[in-house]
């Protein structure tokens, strides 16, 4: 294919705006198209973010033979049953996180990818920051000496009323949202799945995590301590602890373009600069590599499953009062 790939929106969602520029911005990629259920919606959001065209519905999307990959931020309880029948209508699909809230649905996400060879990934943007990649290089390189503990946090205040994040029956809650980055970093960096975890949660007026406090024990003796929520001040960070020396990410999971992160050894902090893109430029190119160069996705289903796998036994936690394997 020597054409750019042909992308639509979904709906139009907030997060569309943190992905339009980096579109707009590559050489392989290109917006053409968004849907919506209501017709006029569509033409105001098309007119508003200059965008070719405006289709009044999703079925309509999904038969466009115009358009290669789409881009699904529906509310969670949603992500499943529209990426699978994006698939089935041979597109290619970037699904914002969490991929999806059950296992049984990732699975049949995953059956469908593999019958119709088309490309899945997650968008965990930050994933693909240069940031992201040098703290790992850094953790494999043995420099911080056995890793022991990983403490991280993702919180901030939310006060939309009726924003679909407090909605159960759209598979709302602290975790889902934000909570999923600091348990998908700890993963990252340990190379490994947790094998047992303890989670407590806070159940506001709308039936979800509002607050959520999670640990995660990793085998050869490495920990993991997490809190997220929607009722505390903005908080974002990441320390990650070796048996030789501690890192201090103070901006994991909506890094820029200069960043820097704080080695401890010994008492003696070193700042390491880092120079990144646009942030959500990394997961368009990582789809254009997958679609037209065959390279497997950076977060494959398979990563995406285990960590969903690990929120399912976290809330399961909180529910039962009880330490729970994976």
């Amino acid at each position: 294919m020597n054409q750019p790939l042909r992308w639509a929106l979904l709906c139009t969602a907030r997060i569309n705006r943190a992905l339009i520029p980096p579109l707009r911005a590559s050489q392989r990629n290109v917006l053409t198209t968004v849907a919506s259920r209501d017709p006029s919606k569509a033409e105001a959001y098309a007119r508003e973010w200059n965008i070719p065209r405006a289709l009044g519905s999703y079925e309509a999307l999904l038969a466009d033979p115009d358009v290669d990959v789409i881009y699904n931020p529906l509310p969670n309880s949603l992500h499943a049953e529209w990426t699978i029948k994006a698939l089935r209508a041979g597109k290619h699909v970037l699904c914002e996180k969490p991929l999806t809230t059950k296992t049984t649905e990732v699975d049949a996400v995953i059956q469908v990818a593999q019958e119709t060879g088309r490309v899945v990934a997650e968008a965990f943007m930050y994933r693909h920051h240069a940031q992201t990649l040098k703290v790992k290089e850094l953790v494999d390189s043995g420099v911080l000496g056995k890793l022991r503990l990983i403490r991280g946090a993702f919180t901030f205040n939310l006060t939309r009323s009726g924003d679909v994040r407090l909605n159960p029956a759209l598979d709302g809650g602290s975790i889902w949202d934000v909570g999923c980055y600091p348990i998908s970093y700890a993963r990252t960096m340990v190379g490994a799945e947790p094998v047992e975890v303890f989670g407590w949660q806070t159940i506001g007026t709308a039936r979800v995590d509002e607050m959520f406090t999670g640990q995660m024990r990793f085998a050869e003796g490495v920990f993991a301590q997490f809190d997220c929520g929607f009722r505390a001040p903005y908080r974002a960070e990441m320390e990650l602890v070796g048996s030789e020396a501690s890192l201090r990410v103070p901006n994991p999971f909506k890094p820029g373009k200069n960043e820097k992160i704080y080695l401890n050894r010994g008492g003696e902090i070193e700042a390491i600069r880092i120079k990144g893109q646009e942030l959500y430029l990394g997961e368009v190119e990582d789809m254009a590599d997958a679609v037209l160069l065959g390279k497997p996705p950076r977060i494959s289903l398979a990563d995406s499953r285990a960590n969903v796998a690990t929120i399912v036994a976290l809330l399961r936690s909180a529910q039962e009062k009880r330490p729970v394997s994976l």
